[in-house]
């Protein structure tokens, strides 16, 4: 009986080792059939999504960078160049110091404080995650450390991302109420939309990355290596070092990133450039 019971134990673990090496070769196969068809030449359809993506990815980076430069420069000549208002912009009482009280007034926005505390309250949240934002994506570009090296995170792991789309969230279904309701544009919602679908898209990167236990299927050091070609003008093929079947949605993160780009020179968010010369003038 012994014997017997042995024999038995033995057959099961023989039969267990069998299964979990038949599992890790269908899992390798899973893999090497993943990687085959991330590499496969695309022909038909799948060449023309290919180079659509491809000019997404790289040339159009370029240029909407180029616009954004060219347009808010041209934006900031026109108004300097516009005739002067025909009333007296100066604030009263005068300040000692024009410059503190200035920047107190465009970082603070008392006046919007002293009258809709709730809005503020989102407003400030908004301008404060967009800056970290903008510092967080600093951490893909190559010899630039916010992060602790190896960090699989971006800034806030996650934290930043939620920060700044709830704000804007909010931001359209005020526009949706009366009495903002009747004087909203197609612009303003256009713009929201355009915002919102932007931080969504980079928020499934970077929650995925930071609150999944296996990660998004590209990973910050890949995105690391993408914008290291941008930034050393080797227009190489993205695919390259962004293997996987998410490249899609890095692809419309970055597309929307770029009619962004286009549309900001001429929407309200000129403002970020304009408002503390602005508040300089009316103070001096």
């Amino acid at each position: 009986m012994a014997a017997n019971a042995g024999a038995d134990a033995v057959s099961a673990a023989s039969a267990a080792a069998g299964a979990a090496a038949g599992s890790a070769a269908a899992s390798a196969a899973a893999a090497d059939a993943t990687s085959a068809a991330s590499q496969a030449v695309p022909t038909g359809f799948a060449l023309v999504v290919d180079r659509i993506d491809y000019l997404i990815m790289v040339p159009l980076v370029y240029a909407a960078l180029l616009f954004l430069i060219v347009g808010v420069v041209w934006r900031v000549l026109v108004i300097l160049r516009s005739p002067p208002p025909p009333y007296p912009p100066r604030l009263f009482p005068f300040s000692r110091r024009p410059g503190l009280a200035a920047l107190a007034e465009t970082l603070g926005m008392p006046q919007v404080l002293r009258r809709k505390p709730v809005f503020w309250t989102f407003l400030a949240l908004y301008h404060a995650a967009f800056l970290l934002l903008i510092v967080g994506h600093l951490d893909l570009f190559p010899h630039i450390r916010v992060m602790p090296v190896g960090s699989p995170h971006m800034l806030g792991a996650g934290a930043v991302g939620v920060a700044v789309t709830v704000p804007v969230i909010y931001f359209l279904l005020r526009r949706l109420r009366s009495p903002l309701r009747e004087i909203s544009t197609p612009a303003d919602f256009l713009l929201l939309l355009l915002l919102m679908f932007l931080f969504l898209f980079g928020d499934m990167m970077s929650w995925g990355n930071s609150w999944s236990p296996h990660g998004f299927v590209m990973t910050k050091a890949d995105f690391t290596k993408y914008f290291d070609g941008l930034a050393r003008l080797r227009f190489s093929d993205p695919r390259a070092v962004l293997p996987g079947s998410h490249y899609h949605f890095v692809v419309i993160h970055v597309l929307l990133a770029e009619t962004f780009f286009v549309v900001l020179p001429f929407s309200k968010i000129m403002h970020t450039f304009l408002s503390l010369p602005v508040n300089l003038l009316r103070r001096r």
